[in-house]
């Protein structure tokens, strides 16, 4: 029986990021005029297949509804059932769409606060894992020297980068699958999707992305990541 090409979108909000030292979440902070998230939702829409989106909010979010996202208003689903964790958020996002979905239909699940995201991986991912039979991440090989450290925080040991790879987001992974490996899974241990499935003995894809697909973590963040917009209106 030939599998379902049909992808479902889900992007985990419900985390405060912490480490922006923010009082607002990061996926609503403004970049170059709009927030985060709206710059994330623009990158997932233009790609032909993700014609909805749900966006997994926490239930006390005060902030959504302070922005206008009438431009969304035929593409985007909102669900105020995100959990504690993002494996939590992404699971309850899991279950909410399992009415309407097959085991079969892919499901990609992308960081709210990655705006950055270009066409070019966006179309490799899919492309490379229509025929994959677990499915994969973008993730880009480590360049930098990595260094192990002791608890004084002096260095014990350089570490090989060798077969080293970044994980980035989206992950993409067939429903069933995506939501056996969450619900087996415990949530201290999973930091992404394919963490989860890892720990079903299976080995997901890495695709090539993009030093550019940055995630919005530490307040210097916002000025390189709106510099990278601006370089791909440029284009």
């Amino acid at each position: 029986m030939q599998q379902s090409t049909e992808c479902r979108v889900i992007i985990p909000a419900a985390g405060s990021g912490s480490r922006m030292q923010s009082e607002v979440p990061k996926q609503y902070l403004l970049l170059a005029g709009k927030p985060v998230l709206q710059h994330t939702l623009d990158a997932l829409l233009q790609h032909p297949a993700m014609r909805r989106v749900l966006l997994v909010l926490a239930p006390d979010d005060s902030h959504f509804d302070r922005f206008d996202w009438s431009t969304y208003a035929k593409s985007l689903v909102v669900a105020r059932i995100g959990g504690d964790s993002r494996a939590a958020s992404v699971r309850n996002g899991l279950r909410y769409l399992q009415p309407h979905t097959a085991d079969s239909d892919w499901v990609l699940v992308h960081d709210a606060a990655r705006p950055c995201l270009g066409q070019a991986e966006l179309q490799r991912l899919f492309a490379e894992l229509q025929p994959h039979p677990v499915g994969g991440i973008l993730a880009v090989p480590v360049a930098d020297t990595l260094k192990r450290a002791d608890s004084a925080q002096h260095i014990e040991a350089t570490v090989s980068r060798a077969h080293l790879w970044q994980a980035q987001t989206p992950q993409m992974f067939r429903y069933g699958l995506l939501l056996r490996a969450l619900q087996n899974a415990a949530d201290e241990g999973v930091t992404d999707e394919a963490s989860a499935v890892e720990q079903l003995g299976l080995h997901p894809a890495l695709v090539m992305g993009s030093a550019r697909n940055i995630k919005i973590t530490l307040p210097g963040d916002l000025p390189f990541a709106e510099w990278i917009l601006q370089q791909k209106e440029m284009r």
